[in-house]
């Protein structure tokens, strides 16, 4: 994966309201086809004091904010860690991709130990996850015809059937889509254009594609030797973690 990183992405975590468990980048970073004016998103998890969460003011379980610094446009959401412990313990993708990037930001003693607990917490009920994302942005496709909707169309159908297979998260489509010749060639003006528009000569075989993807991810979710749901002593642990991060002094 071949990305930068703004220097300055650590001080926009540092001015979320409250202590960051750890701070990850998402989007197109992540994907592996981030432009030269993709915004940026940081994806994080906080803490709230216990007088937030159980008096009468409860606290932001999500903190998300919108703004520009240096020409980049800036993406941030957090989540408190109940919350996204929550989230985890769902089969969501989203919180999954968050908190295994490889694109970290800030991070601790607490940001390890949910990366260790990860792996068992990933199902095969995360396809789910992935064919909803691909539905959303075929129809995106539909909608707009951007280069964008479309390697994010094929990198969800790609990253869901390799995590049906192995269990492993892979994110980067230029790693993924090695089978399709043609990949290569659109990361390379998704980087130079983030808004352009896709290629019109490749629509036919783009369809033909992730219909074949679809089927295929399907198929490894049918087949998968991954777990329909995380082990219940995952679970636990997952909980005495929230409540010990809860209740230290701070």
């Amino acid at each position: 994966m071949t990305t930068e990183v703004p220097e300055w992405s650590a001080e926009v975590v540092a001015q979320l309201p409250y202590p960051v468990i750890f701070a990850t980048v998402s989007g197109a970073h992540l994907y592996g086809f981030a432009s030269v004016d993709s915004d940026l998103d940081l994806r994080a998890a906080h803490l709230l004091p216990v007088t937030e969460v159980i008096g009468l003011r409860p606290g932001p379980e999500t903190i998300s904010t919108d703004s520009w610094r240096d020409g980049v446009e800036l993406d941030v959401v957090s989540h408190d860690l109940r919350k996204f412990a929550r989230l985890l313990n769902s089969r969501n993708g989203y919180v999954l991709e968050q908190l295994l990037s490889p694109l970290i930001v800030a991070t601790g003693p607490l940001h390890a130990q949910l990366v260790e607990l990860a792996p068992a917490f990933i199902t095969s009920g995360h396809a789910q996850h992935y064919l909803g994302f691909a539905a959303s942005q075929q129809k995106l496709f539909d909608k707009t015809g951007t280069l964008k909707s479309a390697l994010y169309w094929l990198r969800v159908l790609l990253t869901g059937q390799h995590l049906m297979r192995t269990g492993e998260l892979e994110t980067d489509l230029a790693v993924l889509g090695t089978a399709l010749p043609y990949v290569p060639e659109l990361i390379a003006m998704k980087r130079s254009a983030e808004k352009g528009p896709f290629p019109a000569a490749l629509e036919e075989r783009l369809r033909a594609d992730t219909a074949t993807l679809r089927v295929a991810l399907e198929e490894a979710r049918d087949n998968s030797p991954l777990p329909g749901y995380p082990d219940p002593a995952a679970v636990d642990a997952l909980d005495e973690i929230v409540v010990t991060a809860r209740l230290s002094p701070r």
